[in-house]
């Protein structure tokens, strides 16, 4: 990965009230422009972030969706849904000054991202996604219980959570916990919900693959706005993604996936790639689901640098 950067420029932009998101910018002035779209949703950027894009050719935007990082306000889910979101990526594009740019986004990020150009295909050079996850009811389920069949130990854990009277609907019984107004309730919910999914994450997980989302602002952030999106299907209409894929297929695409990835199965890039066969699917042999783990940091790098030739600039 690259050096770590200082933004050039940062700010905060104002959209649907309560909403006001925190952008910056990273690399060259008159780079080539690419915005990063964080995972969760509600897990934000952090400054590792930045280390993906060479800044001697890219221009990087990266913020903070709503309620999530450093946005306004924190953990909020009022007004929280994915076209609210694929606007808010209009409102920056234009506040910005930017025509067009390459999307970058994994995991959630890859779902928004999709999102994001099939709304927007005349704004969009090419797509770098990771980890993907298109909203299917199945695919929360597996979330929620599937993921037990490979970490059983983490799984009893999530569930062991909750009071046994609570565990017949997993994601009611976290939500309601997640938005109940004591921080003991709130906070130990998402704990649980982050350290969950931080456990699942890695092809060797351990405590150190749970840690970045155990903090207490981050879990909260994370758990309560992911659970918020499942709850309501990830406000998608059933098979949008790829549905409506053809109004991409002319975009250069590269997907990264880990072959191990257990939070969002190989299966689910599989099904883009046969839905879109013009993009090129890049399956990591010894990686699961993280963005820094080495073989999938080391694709990601490698597709950013294709994408240098292939984006339509």
């Amino acid at each position: 990965m690259f050096d770590t950067a200082s933004p050039f420029d940062s700010g905060y932009l104002d959209v649907d009230p309560p909403h006001r998101l925190y952008w910056e910018q990273c690399g060259q002035r008159s780079g080539a422009p690419v915005v990063f779209l964080h995972g969760g949703p509600g897990s934000g950027c952090s400054a590792t972030h930045r280390r993906f894009f060479d800044p001697s050719f890219y221009r990087a935007v990266l913020f903070d969706q709503r309620g999530a990082g450093r946005s306004r306000p924190f953990a909020s889910v009022d007004r929280n849904t994915t076209p609210e979101l694929v606007a808010d990526i209009e409102r920056l594009r234009e506040h910005l000054g930017i025509e067009r740019w390459l999307v970058f986004g994994g995991s959630w990020g890859s779902t928004l991202a999709l999102a994001y150009a099939e709304a927007h295909p005349e704004r969009v050079t090419g797509l770098v996604l990771r980890g993907i996850f298109l909203g299917r009811p199945q695919e929360i389920d597996w979330f929620l219980h599937g993921m037990g069949t490979i970490f059983p130990e983490a799984h009893a854990r999530f569930t062991g959570h909750l009071p046994e009277a609570e565990r017949g609907n997993l994601l009611d019984s976290y939500l309601a916990r997640l938005n109940h107004p004591a921080p003991d309730i709130h906070l130990a919910a998402a704990r649980s919900w982050a350290g969950y999914e931080g456990s699942c994450s890695t092809l060797l997980p351990g405590p150190a693959a749970a840690a970045p989302s155990g903090e207490d602002r981050m879990a909260l952030g994370l758990a309560r706005i992911e659970a918020h999106y499942m709850k309501h299907d990830l406000f998608l209409r059933p098979g949008a993604l790829l549905d409506d894929i053809g109004r991409i297929r002319h975009i250069p695409g590269i997907i990264v996936q880990g072959r191990y990835d257990i939070v969002c199965p190989a299966t689910t890039a599989y099904a883009l790639s046969q839905a879109w066969p013009e993009a090129t699917l890049k399956i990591v042999p010894a990686a699961g689901h993280s963005a820094l783990e080495p073989a999938v940091r080391d694709e990601l790098l490698a597709s950013l640098e294709q994408m240098k030739t292939q984006a339509a600039w």
